[in-house]
């Protein structure tokens, strides 16, 4: 697809003869993620679709302590260190980004007073910048502004080699220049159609400049504030042990109106998936309980009792075998599976292409997952408008072994 035709079909999509979802599906069969293709539009001028809340709070609190369950407990609470969901999910207690991504793939506004688009001034035509209006009259937990000198920290923090934050590739390649008190720009080195990488989502929940100053580079590690966070969300550091639990209390000065509904909140760790299950299902114990990777058939016995439901909300993730295409065998200057090597037999598209065959994922999905995880050959599955229509799921042995043989394997 040449520059013509990509303009030619952007120009269908503003003129309505192409549905957004039709245009990214033409991109992802060419080879572009659905949300690059996403904000291609957005960037040639056509609207994102507006993120809806149905949650329509009247009061601040009163909802009482609510109490959650999560197989491993958070082990710090930086989100620019933390390792997987445990400790993603830990920080934004506490902290929050700019933006953030709906279950529909949009962007909804947290720390910004606004999504950038080409309308109000916010993406650069020539793709290479975004300027990002932030909320003003947020303060700290400590009673300290939110400003752009803040956000312009989290960068320098999160870029710096020394930091060793796990959020380095959202930063290094790009500059972040303070405009005034509640005015960033984003740059990039060359035209982006992907811009909401920084400060967006889990990798950019911004900590404070004024309790992290010290402690970028070398230091970070000892800044005190990694295990006592004073953020601008939602609930107050209250308690918290490494890897069992954290505590937090609402927040009275928090930014939003008439959130967060319960008093108090409760972070739990530790125990296997069935045991988390009972601990809601059965003994109502706690109020949730994430991730029940538990047979199907366990967790509708459980929901009998009545003091509990299951609730599916399907996500983006998947779990998946992964192939190593290299040969772990062969030494290549004193390594193995070196990416200048091959595997013998898996890096053939024929066995490949018969493994696929002969995993059998909807039985898989039937006697393990059942409504908790559908199957799937994609990885790319929600929004469900991503998901793709021509890669059906297929289990035959007999084809599986005509493709070996008429590839000589």
């Amino acid at each position: 697809m040449n520059e013509h035709d990509l303009r030619g079909l952007i120009k269908k999509v503003k003129a309505g003869k192409l549905s957004r979802r039709g245009f990214v599906q033409r991109m992802m069969a060419v080879g572009i993620a659905a949300p690059f293709a996403t904000q291609l539009l957005v960037h040639s001028g056509v609207a994102m679709a507006q993120a809806t809340d149905t949650y329509k709070p009247t009061k601040r609190g009163g909802g009482g302590p609510l109490k959650v369950l999560w197989w491993q407990g958070p082990t710090l609470l930086n989100p620019h260190f933390a390792v997987g969901t445990k400790d993603q999910d830990g920080s934004r207690l506490f902290y929050e980004p700019l933006a953030a991504w709906d279950p529909e793939g949009n962007l909804k506004p947290k720390l910004a007073a606004e999504i950038p688009t080409r309308e109000n001034g916010g993406l650069a035509a020539d793709g290479k910048s975004v300027t990002w209006k932030l909320k003003q009259g947020v303060t700290w937990h400590d009673g300290k502004p939110f400003t752009a000198d803040d956000v312009v920290f989290n960068w320098e923090y999160a870029k710096d080699p020394a930091t060793a934050s796990v959020t380095i590739g959202s930063y290094r390649d790009v500059v972040v220049e303070k405009v005034d008190q509640y005015t960033v720009v984003v740059k990039f080195q060359k035209p982006t159609p992907f811009w909401a990488y920084a400060l967006v989502g889990t990798r950019g929940m911004m900590i404070p400049k004024h309790l992290f100053a010290e402690y970028i580079g070398a230091k970070s590690r000892d800044a005190p504030t990694n295990l006592k966070p004073v953020g601008t969300g939602p609930y107050l550091f209250k308690d918290f042990k490494p890897g069992d639990m954290v505590m937090g209390v609402i927040n009275p000065n928090y930014h939003q109106a008439n959130k967060p509904y319960f008093d108090s909140i409760e972070m739990k760790g530790g125990g296997d998936a069935i045991s988390a299950a009972r601990a809601v299902l059965q003994t109502g114990e706690f109020d949730f309980a994430w991730n029940m990777q538990v047979e199907d058939e366990i967790l509708s016995r459980l929901e009998k009792g009545g003091k509990g439901r299951v609730q599916v909300t399907p996500g983006g993730n998947i779990e998946h075998m992964q192939l190593n295409t290299t040969d772990p065998w062969t030494e290549v200057d004193g390594e193995r599976s070196s990416i200048k090597t091959k595997h013998p037999t898996l890096s053939d598209p024929a066995v490949r292409q018969a493994i696929a065959l002969l995993i059998d994922s909807k039985s898989v999905e039937q006697h393990i997952y059942g409504r908790t995880g559908p199957a799937t050959r994609d990885f790319l599955n929600n929004p469900p408008r991503f998901r793709s229509k021509a890669n059906p799921i297929e289990f035959n042995v007999d084809k599986a072994a005509d493709i070996l043989e008429k590839a000589g394997c």
